[in-house]
């Protein structure tokens, strides 16, 4: 063999390596990462009632609205709570109570009104939900995956979630809570995911009931563990092992 042909054996056989290199390196990358199925921004919900049943004669607010804590929310006119003002049971000089016996629903936290229940001119009930505000600062990622159970076994409290907004931009989470139901054998998983960067920048898109499509990092058990997993599973289903 002449040297020239030696030189192209070794320059086949690096090249060969290099190759097999990176191929097993993208196929472990591609086992570290789950795109999930679904996923949105949510908030902190507040629910805003009223213990005194009575028809709401005033509406302040609307859906979308930002409103702050103490905030003028609604005027639920209540016999039972006039009632209640005029044999002493309850103090007029509450600030919610006005003159006539009517209760002024206020905003117990900043935030944006997410749904009106009851409206202007409707009848609440005793402990009914008038409305429902997602408070300020408290935005998160509400987001689901369905994983094999090998997979599922290298997700960690704390691991790193990639987040895509409509608009591109990717913002970085971690893991802070999830709960898994098993079907057909892969685990369905719901996770809260936090991020720093869904609080700084609440607004616009970012905003509660917004979609959002990311990507979970499982735990990296090494360049090889994924050709291994591989291997092992093709000797399952030929009866190797």
């Amino acid at each position: 063999m002449t040297w020239a042909n030696r030189f192209k054996l070794l320059v086949g056989i690096i090249a060969v390596l290099v190759i097999a290199a990176a191929a097993t390196l993208l196929f472990n990358q591609r086992r570290t990462e789950v795109a999930s199925t679904s996923g949105e921004i949510s908030a902190a919900e507040l629910a805003v009632g009223t213990d005194y049943g009575g028809l709401v004669t005033e509406a302040y607010v609307s859906k979308g609205d930002t409103v702050a804590a103490g905030d003028e929310l609604f005027l639920v006119s209540s016999l039972r709570l006039e009632q209640d003002v005029s044999t002493g049971a309850v103090s007029a000089a509450d600030a919610s109570i006005q003159s006539d016996g009517s209760l002024l629903v206020r905003a117990g936290a900043e935030g944006t009104v997410a749904e009106v229940a009851v409206g202007k001119g409707s009848y609440a009930a005793p402990g009914t939900v008038i409305a429902t505000i997602d408070q300020a600062n408290t935005l998160y990622a509400d987001l689901e995956f369905v994983l094999t159970p090998r997979d599922f076994g290298l997700v960690e409290q704390g691991a790193t979630v990639d987040l895509r907004l409509p608009d591109e931009r990717t913002l970085t989470g971690t893991v802070s809570d999830m709960s898994v139901e098993t079907i057909d054998g892969t685990a369905h998983v719901t996770m809260r995911v936090d991020s720093d960067a869904l609080v700084a920048e609440d607004g616009g898109l970012i905003q509660a009931g917004t979609p959002l499509n990311a990507t979970l990092h499982l735990r990296d058990d090494g360049p090889l563990a994924g050709v291994e997993d591989a291997l092992r599973d093709l000797s399952e289903r030929i009866g190797l092992s």
